[in-house]
């Protein structure tokens, strides 16, 4: 090291449960966030009946369905979400969703570039 330099933090790793995280509660959806240095996790529980109007992101989106069945509705056109499905968005892309039975989602959000 540089004299009068100060050292480096070394990596860290960080485990987490998601329960021992808060949740954000709001219209039938509970979110729970963990940020990142580059990314956003989230772990989202809907319940059946819920809708989600059409929006887009700045960012970059990854959806994983761990549960449950939505309806999609984006640029592809409809689609019919299910367990074991990896949906990706390009940032401004449009979506919507209407959720048919209770769902689990893992969202990763990805920083926009700048």
């Amino acid at each position: 090291m540089t004299p009068g330099a100060t050292p480096e933090a070394p990596p860290k790793a960080d485990v987490i449960t998601w329960s021992n995280l808060p949740a954000q509660t709001a219209e039938g959806v509970e979110r729970r966030s963990l940020p990142g240095t580059g990314a956003s996790l989230k772990h989202i529980v809907i319940k059946a009946g819920t809708s989600a109007p059409r929006h887009d992101h700045p960012h970059e989106q990854f959806v994983i369905v761990v549960e449950g069945r939505a309806l999609l509705t984006c640029e592809a056109g409809p689609v019919d979400l299910r367990p074991g499905m990896v949906i990706r968005f390009d940032p401004g892309a449009w979506h919507s969703a209407d959720f048919v039975e209770d769902t689990v989602l893992i969202e990763v959000n990805l920083n926009p570039a700048g």
